[in-house]
């Protein structure tokens, strides 16, 4: 799930030891849009916090960008955007799942479990290699294979906002900075335009 296509497979080993490097890790690789212009998305955090800076993603950019230069992987031109997975971000990695137990979650599956795809509920961590959710009116919790999930995403709610709250103020940036109650707040992106050389 962190890489959709091959293309954005084969663009991901390309920056996974580059992230690495930066004590970093990659969350999730999207190239996307038509052949005119296409744009790029990393998502990274760090791996020691799980958090990730302005500058850090300006570093990660610049360095993904030489080694774009080098292997020249995207033909024609694109932009290069590098941000955190922001505050309902997607949940692409085993580790997420424990990572955000007892948050509340929207998961599709690639095939059909017990008559359907899509799924609600609290994240009940890992048992293995399936993802515990406990999902909305059901007693049990399921345990869905993480190789059967197409998509993974946290669901923006008031505990998932004051967690964002914390790790600003942890950070030592302001409570209030302007957006609109209910927006992706954490989202850093450092947007960086590149050309394929001709």
């Amino acid at each position: 799930m962190r890489a959709k296509t091959a293309e954005d497979r084969a663009l991901l080993e390309l920056i996974d030891p580059v992230a690495e490097s930066l004590g970093l890790a990659v969350v999730r690789v999207r190239l996307m849009g038509g052949t005119l212009r296409r744009r790029l998305q990393i998502m990274a955090e760090r791996v020691t916090d799980h958090d990730i800076s302005v500058e850090e993603c300006a570093r990660l950019s610049r360095a993904v960008s030489e080694v774009f230069d080098a292997a020249d992987p995207i033909s024609g031109e694109y932009l290069l955007e590098v941000s955190s997975p922001g505050i309902d971000r997607p949940l692409t990695r085993l580790i997420d799942f424990d990572l955000f137990e007892g948050f509340e979650a929207r998961l599709e599956t690639d095939r059909m479990v017990e008559g359907r795809k899509r799924f609600k509920g609290i994240l009940a961590g890992t048992e293995g290699d399936n993802v515990a959710v406990d999902l909305d009116g059901e007693e049990d919790t399921a345990l869905i294979p993480f190789e059967w999930i197409a998509d993974a995403k946290l669901v923006l709610t008031d505990e998932l906002l004051k967690r964002g709250a914390a790790l600003r103020a942890a950070r030592g940036e302001p409570e209030d900075d302007g957006l609109p109650e209910g927006a992706a707040e954490d989202e850093q992106t450092n947007p960086t335009p590149t050309k394929d050389k001709a």
